[in-house]
């Protein structure tokens, strides 16, 4: 094969589809703004025939990538080395999904609004309390359970909030999943546990929650598939909803920051870009469908956004960063398009050269068989 060919394909897929940067559209501009009729702007916009081939080109051009990745296998040795890198960073997550999580509600308490900044909401110090104790992991997974309801009410009263839908998934895997280390979770369970210490004999906290973690524990594999569904979920419905279906703010966005003189395209093909990739993003991310290359896709169109919409909220997007940083190092998790996928893929395509030394990380028995999950 022509790899020279193969990277000018990968390449020309990423340059035919102009609306990289993910962007809650109503935290920049004013949502009530003429929102047009969607099916007629999407006719309109396609209806030239110089978007319709950049639209259709830029599609065909990930799908051939796609095809042509799992048939060649580029790079399958140093993606194996790479995933068991990775796998050597699990017990961190916890850690990162905490941080990712906490650090937001905070940020919401003080100021004033309630999980997403579209929301005003007086509820300082409920996302306080919370938002502190998954900082320090202590009670963390009832922390996690008690913002997951909080978030889960609010909702009720407040379609809105669903441009923060990436909550549930990020809580539900904290609940999960539990403290992890370093947390004063763990710090107070080694004392507790010592031979002899006086909080041992007090402490009445880590024996009462010993049922939530043994209820959890069973379920911590299931993790990284909430995450993924969240996830996918929301890219799809911001670019649903927030581009496709409301032309009129997402226009106002494209004008606001003159984005035509970054990519020098329609402004209603920006829009439609934005959308059909946001929504892409998030059906291969509900899939499981090259779990960490689209990750690592979402990354790059979040950092995109925060230097392309320099008053975008950065906290607003701390969670979707640590989400997809969590997919990154996890995979997708079970009931995936990507473990499907490798079941059926030639054992042999990812085995290492004669000669090569294995790995590095070890106890990794499966790390020469192929994985789509790139």
């Amino acid at each position: 094969m022509n790899w020279r060919r193969f990277a000018a394909a990968v390449g020309l897929a990423g340059l035919l589809v102009p609306g990289t940067a993910s962007a809650h559209v109503d935290y920049v501009v004013d949502s009530a703004a003429d929102v047009g009729n969607a099916l007629g702007f999407l006719a309109d916009v396609l209806s030239e025939p110089t978007n319709a081939a950049l639209v259709g080109g830029g599609g065909v051009a990930v799908v051939v990538a796609a095809l042509a990745y799992l048939r060649f296998r580029p790079l399958a040795r140093d993606l194996d080395v790479l995933r068991v890198t990775l796998r050597g960073y699990d017990d961190l997550v916890p850690w990162m999904l905490r941080l990712s999580v906490g650090l937001p509600l905070v940020g919401a308490g003080f100021s004033g609004y309630l999980f997403s900044p579209a929301v005003l909401a007086d509820a300082r110090v409920l996302q306080l309390a919370v938002g502190f104790l998954l900082l320090f992991g202590l009670a963390t997974r009832l922390a996690a359970l008690v913002g997951l309801g909080a978030y889960l009410v609010g909702l009720l009263g407040e379609p809105t909030l669903l441009l923060a839908g990436e909550y549930v998934g990020g809580l539900v895997a904290i609940a999960l999943l539990g403290s992890g280390r370093p947390s004063a979770d763990q710090l107070l369970q080694r004392v507790a546990d010592a031979e002899g210490t006086l909080y041992g004999r007090l402490d009445p906290v880590h024996r009462a929650a010993a049922w939530l973690n043994r209820a959890a524990d069973p379920y911590e594999a299931y993790a990284p598939t909430l995450v993924r569904l969240a996830l996918g979920f929301n890219f799809f419905y911001l670019g649903f909803t927030q581009k496709l279906f409301a032309p009129g703010p997402a226009l106002a966005v494209v004008e606001k920051y003159d984005l035509t003189a970054v990519v020098p395209v329609d402004p209603g093909l920006w829009v439609v870009g934005a959308g059909l990739t946001e929504m892409a993003v998030g059906l291969a991310l509900f899939a499981g469908l090259f779990t960490r290359a689209t990750a690592a896709t979402a990354f790059t169109m979040l950092t995109l956004t925060l230097f392309g919409l320099p008053d975008d909220p950065v906290l607003a997007h701390v969670t979707l960063f640590g989400m997809v940083s969590m997919l990154f190092i996890t995979g997708p998790g079970p009931l995936a398009v990507d473990g499907w996928l490798r079941d059926r893929l030639p054992v042999g395509a990812s085995r290492p050269r004669r000669g090569a030394d294995p790995p590095s990380g070890g106890g990794d028995a499966d790390a020469s068989r192929p994985e789509a999950d790139a």
